[in-house]
C-alpha cells in the first residue's frame, strides 16, 4: 500500500523499494558478522557475496517477490537485535528482538529456521552458552507460522510428485545449489520438476551432503565457521527444499537468497586456512576474493538483462531448461497479449504437449483461438478444461462469452450463470445488463 501511495503504478518505484531493502540486508549482514568477529575482510567478503551473487537477481528484480527482501531485512534486524540483547541481556532488548523476528515470519515463512540459527549464533561466534528457555517464545511463533502456511498451502497442482521423487529432487537439489553458488549459469526463473532422476546423480549427491556433514562436524571446534557456514545452509534452505510439495519446480534461485550465506561465510573463514604463510593468505586470498566478487558482479548485471521483460524471461528458461511447459505456457499468454496470436498456439501447443491434462493452457489456447475468431476451436479447448476440473470458473466464464459471441444465448446464460456460482459474476451482470439473461 505505502508502495502504491509513493509510485502509484510506476513499476521503477516497486523495484527501487527492493533494491533498497536488498541494500539494506547487506549492511545489516556485514555489521552483523564484523561485530561477532571483528574480521572486517572476511565479513566484507560475505556480504559482497550476497550483494552482488546472479542467484539474487530474481529475488530483488521481481517486484512480486518482495517477500525474500523485506523477510531477508527482518531476518538480519532480528540476528543483530539478538547479538545486541546478547551482549547486555534485558526484556526491551529481548522483546524488541521477538517483535523484529514476528514481522520477519508475517513477510515470510522461511524465517521460522530463524530460532536454529540463534542456537548457531550462540555457539560461533558469540561463543554464548546455549539458553534454550529464551528459544521458546520464538520456537512457539515458528511452530504457529508452519502450520498455517502448510494449511494454506494445500492446493492441487499441475502434476502431484511421489514422496520418493520429492526425497531425490531435494538430494541432488542441496548439491545443485551449491553448484550454482560457484559456477551460476543457465539460471531460469522456473525450473521443471524432472520425474525420474539417474541413480547416480541422487546417490552422488547423497554421498556429498553425508561427507560435508560428517566433515564440518568432525572439525567444529578447531574450525567453527566451516560447522556455522554449512548448517546456516542446510537449515534455512531445508523447508524449501521440496519433500514438502509447494509447486511444481525442482528448485528456485529465490530460495538461495539467505541460504547463500552460509556458503560465503565457510568460503571467508576456510580458504584462507589452506596458506599458512600470513602474508600469502592476506593479498591472495584478497586479491582471488576480489576478483571472484567481480565476475559475480559481471554475471549479475548479465542475469539483470533477462529479466528486461516476460518475453525475453521465459525465453531464456527455455533456452537453458528442458521440457519448461510453466515457460511456453508463459510466453504463450504474453505473445497474446501483444497480438502475436499464432506464436502463442504453438507455445501452448508445446505446453500441452508436454503435460497433456495442462488446464490453463488449454483455457488460454482457448482464449486466443476466441480472439482469432475461431470458436469451435475455442469451445473445444474450453471443454477440454470443463471435463479435468468441473470448477473451473475461467473456463465456464470463457466458453459463456464464446457462447454469447456466437449468438447462442441460453449456453452464454448457463454458463455465465456456472461462473457465477463459483467465483466469477462479471460476465452474469453484462448478459443481464444486455437483456441476454433474466
Amino acid at each position: 500500500m505505502l508502495d502504491y501511495q509513493l509510485y502509484d503504478l510506476n513499476a521503477g518505484g516497486y523495484h527501487l523499494t527492493n533494491l533498497i531493502l536488498h541494500v539494506l540486508s547487506t549492511l545489516l549482514l556485514f555489521w552483523l558478522f564484523n561485530r561477532m568477529t571483528t574480521m572486517a575482510w572476511r565479513s566484507a567478503f560475505v556480504a559482497a557475496l550476497f550483494a552482488l551473487h546472479p542467484l539474487h537477481v530474481e529475488s530483488v528484480a521481481w517486484i512480486a517477490e518482495r517477500k525474500d527482501v523485506l523477510s531477508a531485512f527482518f531476518f538480519m534486524l532480528t540476528l543483530c537485535l539478538y547479538v545486541y540483547y546478547a551482549e547486555k541481556p534485558d526484556l526491551k532488548r529481548y522483546l524488541l528482538t521477538v517483535f523484529c523476528f514476528l514481522c520477519g515470519l508475517m513477510s515470510k515463512p522461511i524465517v521460522v529456521t530463524l530460532p536454529v540459527i540463534l542456537i548457531l549464533l550462540d555457539y560461533w561466534p558469540l561463543k554464548r552458552l546455549w539458553r534454550l528457555p529464551e528459544k521458546i517464545p520464538f520456537f512457539i511463533l515458528s511452530a504457529v507460522i508452519c502450520f498455517i502456511t502448510l494449511y494454506a498451502q494445500h492446493k492441487p497442482f499441475i502434476k502431484d510428485f511421489p514422496l520418493d521423487s520429492r526425497i531425490a529432487n531435494a538430494v541432488v537439489s542441496f548439491v545443485t545449489y551449491l553448484e550454482q553458488t560457484f559456477w551460476p549459469q543457465n539460471l531460469a526463473v522456473f525450473y521443471p520438476f524432472l520425474d525420474k532422476l539417474p541413480v547416480w546423480q541422487v546417490l552422488g549427491s547423497a554421498t556429498l551432503i553425508i561427507v560435508i556433514s560428517v566433515a564440518v562436524v568432525a572439525v567444529a571446534k578447531q574450525l567453527p565457521g566451516l560447522f556455522f557456514g554449512w548448517f546456516w545452509y542446510v537449515i534455512i534452505l531445508l523447508p524449501v527444499i521440496g519433500i514438502v510439495q509447494v509447486g511444481n519446480h525442482s528448485m528456485a534461485d529465490r530460495y538461495m537468497y539467505l541460504p547463500l550465506i552460509g556458503i560465503g561465510i565457510m568460503m571467508a573463514w576456510g580458504i584462507p586456512l589452506l596458506f599458512q604463510d600470513a602474508m600469502m593468505r592476506k593479498y591472495i586470498v584478497l586479491v582471488a576474493g576480489i576478483v571472484f566478487i567481480a565476475i559475480l558482479a559481471f554475471l549479475t548485471w548479465q542475469q539483470c538483462g533477462y529479466w528486461k521483460n516476460s518475453i525475453i524471461l521465459f525465453s531464456r528458461a527455455l533456452q537453458v531448461t528442458n521440457n519448461n511447459y510453466i515457460a511456453y505456457n508463459n510466453r504463450g499468454v504474453d505473445y497474446d497479449e501483444i497480438n502475436r496470436y499464432q506464436d502463442a498456439i504453438k507455445d501452448y501447443d508445446e505446453a500441452i504437449r508436454l503435460i497433456p491434462n495442462y488446464q490453463e493452457a488449454y483455457n488460454n489456447r482457448g482464449i486466443t483461438y476466441g480472439k482469432l475468431g475461431k470458436y469451435q476451436l475455442a469451445i473445444n479447448d474450453f471443454n477440454k478444461v470443463i471435463d479435468l476440473n468441473h470448477n473451473h470458473a475461467k473456463a465456464y466464464y470463457n466458453r459463456g462469452l464464446v457462447f454469447f459471441l456466437q449468438g447462442n444465448k441460453e449456453l452464454g446464460c448457463r454458463d455465465a450463470q456456472k461462473a457465477c456460482e463459483l467465483a466469477d459474476c462479471k460476465l452474469l451482470e453484462y448478459a443481464k445488463n444486455k437483456k441476454f439473461c433474466y
